[in-house]
């Protein structure tokens, strides 16, 4: 049940927090007073797809929120699955804000969730039905829904399409082998080409990187080996000159040689005979490096050779080794298989047989509980649209055999004989707007039977109707309420004064700016109300008296 709804720089509203009680629920104001906004509000906070021209002129963002109290088991098995606790007192509190850019910051109980997350448990708490609707009805793709759900069909349907599905991936698999000779040579020539191409590169992962080291040393190693050669000269010498080693060995032995000389010189001596070895030690460390930097000139050509190599396989087979070799795998298995097509195409056609079997046998179990439900199902439409004043009509639901497809094999559509004797044409042909309406309100209170969603929202389930008609129609939202909590926008006072909550939205301007507010009528409130539903602008003193009676009436006959 949703209990509280919070909009904030919607549209033409800036702020309204709207309560809602158990039971028969109306809204009713002046054309274009808002009310279409508080349904798109409640729209978006259920996960359905808006956009920022929802947001108020003038405002970075918008918001609305929601209180639900629900306890089904589809509710619990959402917040379940995304790891979310109800409130203490059992409430679900959920949020959506639109900012200026676009962005939607989501939220069930203060933790922050996708909009499909939000959307999905919406599709468990509310069910809102509009005109868009009405177009559902007249529309054969949408009708077998309305049977799938009287039927109780979903464990069928989720048998009946992992079949399917396993039979379609089957087919694909033996159409892609029933290629043309030509085309065949031709692909098989190209993946033996590059099966051999990819081959003889013995391609090793990492390699690549390894080589772009080596490339790096080879190109630098001149200068480098020049540096080396020169800093060895400064230590070993040359046959011109003495190098830093043999100076500071002789320059220790001259201070060794003289006698009694002070302790400071002689500490002198030994540091500058230490330093004359460890200088010998690093010559002798230079000499190794140079000559581990000798390498051969067919080295560098190796290098520069298999890295443009390991370049080209990348832009034919895939940016790194890796890619390569799985380009290579995928080649063999896929060459493989058209080597051995005719081996493989009598195996795929044998399984093709037998899943077919398997789907078509699912198929028709679902179609008799299809043809079942239709049966009842039209029986129990038709008993309401008497009571909506529609006696003479007759609903059929004709389910025809087709190919097998995701959906079974069945087609089904609503078809209907609007006058005795008439014979029966589809819906979407003869059906009136006021007739669609009333249709659709008894297709929603038989399925209310089967329908686990508390809160039904109905937007404008009017239009097109009058009269009888439409207390008929108030009743049976009323009657609807008894087991779901019925929330109506209506322009019809004989459908307000059925209301267990009447609640008036009223647009305003105030210092160049339009709002709209939402407030609960009392019975005096509700009479006035009624009356300008019935008389527009002039209420006259008869039309309340009216509008009186008609309340008095609906609650006796509550």
């Amino acid at each position: 049940m949703l209990s509280n709804l919070q909009i904030e720089n919607i549209a033409i509203i800036k702020n309204a927090v709207i309560d809602f009680n158990d039971g028969f629920n109306v809204m009713t104001g002046e054309t274009g007073a808002g009310k279409s906004i508080i349904i798109d509000s409640l729209n978006a906070v259920l996960g359905e797809r808006t956009s920022r021209e929802l947001i108020r002129t003038g405002c970075d963002f918008a918001s609305v929120s929601a209180v639900f109290y629900d306890k089904s088991d589809a509710v619990n098995s959402v917040l379940s699955e995304l790891d979310i606790l109800p409130e203490d007192d059992g409430s679900i509190i959920i949020s959506r804000k639109i900012t200026a850019d676009g962005k939607n910051n989501c939220k069930i109980n203060g933790v922050s969730v996708t909009v499909s997350s939000l959307k999905k448990l919406g599709s468990f708490l509310v069910n809102i039905h509009g005109q868009l609707d009405n177009q559902a009805l007249l529309n054969p793709e949408f009708n077998m829904s309305y049977i799938d759900s009287i039927a109780d069909n979903a464990g069928l349907i989720e048998k009946y399409r992992e079949s399917y599905n396993e039979y379609t991936e089957t087919l694909k698999a033996l159409e892609k082998l029933n290629v043309d000779e030509e085309q065949k040579m031709r692909r098989l020539d190209t993946l033996s080409y590059q099966i051999k191409e990819i081959e003889n590169a013995h391609i090793v992962p990492g390699e690549y990187a390894s080589l772009k080291e080596k490339q790096s040393f080879y190109r630098n190693a001149e200068k480098l080996t020049a540096a080396l050669n020169s800093a060895y000269e400064a230590l070993n010498g040359n046959s011109d000159i003495d190098g830093a080693v043999s100076l500071s060995f002789a320059a220790s032995n001259k201070l060794n040689n003289c006698a009694d000389m002070p302790e400071s010189v002689n500490e002198l001596s030994k540091r500058i005979e230490e330093s004359a070895y460890n200088l010998s030690d690093c010559a002798d460390e230079l000499g190794s490096v140079l000559d581990s930097l000798e390498f051969d000139e067919s080295d560098v050509n190796f290098v520069e050779e298999r890295l443009a190599l390991i370049h080209d396989l990348s832009r034919k087979y895939g940016k790194t080794e890796e890619d390569i070799i799985e380009y290579y795998n995928n080649a063999v298995s896929e060459l493989d298989s058209i080597e051995n097509a005719d081996e493989l195409k009598s195996k795929l056609e044998k399984e093709l047989k037998e899943k077919y079997s398997v789907a078509f046998e699912n198929a028709k179990e679902l179609s008799k509980s299809r043809i079942f439900a239709g049966n009842s199902f039209c029986l129990n439409v038709c008993e309401e649209l008497k009571f909506l004043n529609m006696p003479n009509v007759k609903f059929f639901v004709e389910i025809n055999p087709t190919e097998l497809n995701e959906n079974g094999i069945d087609t089904v559509e609503f078809f209907l004989s609007a006058n005795a004797g008439e014979a029966p044409k589809p819906l979407h042909k003869i059906a009136s707007g006021g007739e669609l309406s009333r249709i659709m309100l008894a297709i929603k209170s038989v399925l209310a039977e089967k329908d686990n969603i508390g809160t039904l929202v109905f937007d404008e389930i009017d239009t097109g109707v009058s009269g009888s008609a439409a207390q008929k129609i108030a009743i049976k939202l009323k009657s609807v309420s008894s087991s779901h909590q019925v929330i109506c926008v209506t322009h019809l006072a004989q459908i307000a004064a059925y209301a267990d909550r009447h609640m008036l939205i009223e647009k305003a301007e105030k210092e160049g700016h339009t709002y709209t507010s939402v407030r609960a009528l009392n019975f005096d409130e509700r009479k006035r109300e009624l009356a300008r539903i019935m008389g527009g602008m002039s209420i006259t003193q008869s039309l309340i008296d009216s509008a009186e009676h008609m309340l008095n009436d609906a609650q006796n006959k509550s």
